[in-house]
């Protein structure tokens, strides 16, 4: 199997942890993955929920880029409509100059929160519909030339920070591939128009400054483990909490509740997110992304481990990594991969 292999790491607060807690082990798994030789990990924006702990999506990069060497670590993503792109063009230029050849920035447009939220972020309704000029905003930032004269990002200028368009629909589809840009697919939770948008990406792609072809980077949940009834019981504890973080927000839900709630039709919301998922032994894992990635058409794909324990979740990404002899990169320079910040022929 020849196609890349990064990590989502969701930087989950379990049930009995702190978000400390949570933190250190994004360290540990960051430090993990490098060993591993692994590509990249990212980490996304996510704000009023108490079970994921990226809400500061790149102070959480830097203390982890502290904590490594070489592995590329970014937003997987920062959602663009939540801040001025010359902030986000500062934050993500002080990263990269701390960090050479190390740091990615994906962008998407959703809130990456409820109403409320929205409010408390002093969001504006039509941020959204301004996604694709806030991009080339950002881009003038870090690669020049900038876009708002006499206004220019330091740190930022000149870092050439590699951008990744996001998704789930065929809009990001579009601008991605109209921009030149790699682009994401959210298939670990948002499934449905996985085929049709990268189907779209691909038609569509112009080359770019930062990209001379296509980059399709496919999102799948993996759990696994030893035995098929360990893996087993990790995808339905994975499914449970789901459905408690869909409907058990504001109230207490029993295993039996919990168990109910996945065999009711409001149930089949879970199994949608949940559709690809590779869940076994490593030989049955390893079948399924073969088939997976010939599936999405993807050049890499970024693993979300699905497991509910740390332990189950690391122990599954190590069995990944010794089902496809990824091996350690001890240059930064060996991290520069197609997508980031430069032609990929």
């Amino acid at each position: 199997m020849t196609v890349a292999l990064s990590i989502l790491d969701l930087a989950d607060v379990g049930e009995d942890e702190t978000v400390a807690d949570a933190l250190h082990a994004s360290v540990a798994l960051a430090e993990a993955a490098e060993e591993l030789g692994y590509r990249r990990v990212w980490y996304a924006e996510h704000h009023n929920m108490t079970s994921i702990a990226s809400a500061a999506t790149s102070v959480l990069i830097a203390h982890v880029a502290a904590h490594t060497a070489t592995i590329r670590l970014g937003a997987g993503g920062i959602m663009l409509p939540n801040h001025a792109p010359l902030t986000i063009a500062e934050q993500f230029g002080t990263l990269a100059t701390l960090h050479p050849g190390r740091i990615d920035l994906g962008l998407g447009r959703a809130p990456g929160s409820d109403q409320a939220t929205f409010r408390a972020l002093r969001r504006d309704h039509a941020a959204a519909d301004r996604f694709p000029e806030d991009v080339l905003e950002l881009q003038g930032y870090l690669s020049g030339p900038s876009r708002v004269p006499g206004v220019e990002a330091t740190p930022g200028r000149g870092t050439d920070v590699p951008l990744y368009i996001l998704g789930s629909s065929l809009f990001g589809a579009q601008l991605a591939a109209a921009l030149g840009l790699p682009y994401a697919f959210a298939s670990h939770f948002a499934p449905q128009a996985l085929q049709q948008a990268v189907a779209t990406y691909r038609h569509g792609f112009r080359p770019s400054a930062q990209l001379d072809a296509p980059h399709v980077i496919a999102a799948v949940n993996v759990i696994a483990a030893d035995d098929h009834a360990e893996a087993e019981r990790e995808l339905l504890a994975t499914k449970r909490r789901r459905a408690r973080l869909l409907f058990g927000r504001d109230r207490t839900l029993t295993t039996a509740d919990l168990d109910a709630v996945l065999a009711s039709p409001a149930g089949q919301q879970v199994e949608q997110m949940v559709r690809y998922t590779a869940a076994g032994t490593i030989e049955q894992v390893e079948t399924y992304l073969a088939w997976f990635t010939e599936h999405a058409d993807a050049d890499e794909l970024i693993l979300a481990s699905a497991g509910t324990s740390r332990g189950a979740r690391l122990r599954s990404l190590e069995l990944v990594a010794q089902a496809y002899g990824l091996t350690r990169r001890t240059d930064p320079a060996a991290q520069r991969v197609p997508g980031a910040g430069q032609p990929s022929g």
